[in-house]
């Protein structure tokens, strides 16, 4: 089975602090995730001067301002401070990547030759967007949380149309409320996805727990994608609903070993449990005293342990047949 490609998602928990989004870097690194990943944005660019923050984000903020853009511009990160953070974790040896909200980004975030490109849920439906990120010929990770099944088919389209190969694409089932209620996160869509497009398919997580995530991976997931900060008490609209940092180890360590536990698809004896053939299978014996002559019968023949005489699977090829030397109780046939 190939590695999940585990994303830790620190987002704009860095509260605009530079010693911050290090010491979040710090962190993905000791969790031993493959990727730590940072967003990239203009206010101006992003949002109108009036648009208004989401409830959750509202809830998660304690002050009277409602509008994102007030928000937002306190968490830009600046060309220089990308290249500051990316040099980190080339130190770290860790994946650097990030969130292009809108144009200027993309070409950002492009200029500085990222590997990969994440598209947040919320410009599945931004067409100039989506074939400007199709037309890089990049690596592609697709989060669909609000879209439905029609929406995805129209972005992929358009991604592929502008010149980016399916086979780069992976497809990731989401839910954009934070925190995801359990009974929203349908699991069973990711899947639909998978086989609906016959692409890569992976969950972007937004629940309270690491339970989710685990589950996601013995689904099929190939990429998982969560959210983490160093303390959830922090002020922030996406604290909250973020891991701390022993979550964030619990988690890929689970993970680790989940996808070890897929293994392989053949059923066959593993070398862990040959051992225990001979001792928890079974083998034809005498249940008492038998005479070279007498014929075999089920009142003089048992299954007992252990399995290195003659397999019970036999019991009518013995039934009938003539004893060829006396036996004692238990003695195997």
């Amino acid at each position: 089975m190939k590695r999940v490609f585990i994303i830790a998602e620190a987002g704009v928990n860095h509260n605009g602090s530079i010693a911050l989004a290090k010491k979040l870097i710090d962190v993905a690194v000791e969790a031993k995730v493959d990727a730590v990943k940072f967003q990239t944005f203009k206010a101006e660019k992003l949002v109108s001067k009036n648009a208004q923050k989401a409830q959750y984000q509202k809830k998660n903020i304690n002050d009277r301002d409602n509008l994102q853009f007030n928000m937002l511009k306190k968490l830009e990160l600046d060309l220089e401070t990308h290249h500051e953070l990316i040099s980190y974790c080339k130190e770290k040896n860790i994946m650097f990547l990030s969130t292009p909200f809108e144009h200027d980004s993309i070409e950002l975030l492009s200029d500085l030759s990222l590997e990969i490109f994440k598209i947040p849920s919320g410009e599945i439906i931004n067409l100039p967007y989506l074939r400007h990120i199709g037309k890089l010929n990049k690596k592609v990770i697709l989060s669909t949380g609000m879209a439905d099944i029609g929406e995805i088919e129209d972005a992929l389209d358009i991604l592929v149309e502008a010149g980016t190969s399916k086979e780069d694409i992976t497809v990731l089932h989401a839910n954009t409320m934070y925190p995801t209620p359990i009974c929203d996160v349908n699991l069973r869509a990711m899947v639909t996805i998978g086989n609906t497009f016959d692409i890569a398919f992976g969950y972007s997580d937004h629940t309270l727990g690491i339970e989710v995530p685990i589950g996601a991976v013995a689904m099929g997931a190939s990429i998982i994608e969560k959210h983490f900060t160093l303390d959830n008490t922090m002020e922030g609209p996406d604290h909250k609903a973020s891991l701390e940092p022993d979550e964030l180890i619990a988690m890929v360590k689970a993970i680790r070993n989940i996808e070890m536990a897929l293994g392989s698809r053949v059923k066959k004896p593993t070398p862990s449990e040959t051992p225990n053939i001979a001792v928890a299978r079974k083998s034809i014996v005498a249940s008492c005293d038998i005479k070279k002559g007498d014929l075999f019968n089920e009142d003089n023949l048992a299954i007992k342990r252990p399995s290195n005489g003659i397999s019970p699977m036999r019991w009518d090829e013995v039934i009938g047949t003539v004893a060829t030397r006396d036996y004692s109780e238990d003695d195997l046939i």
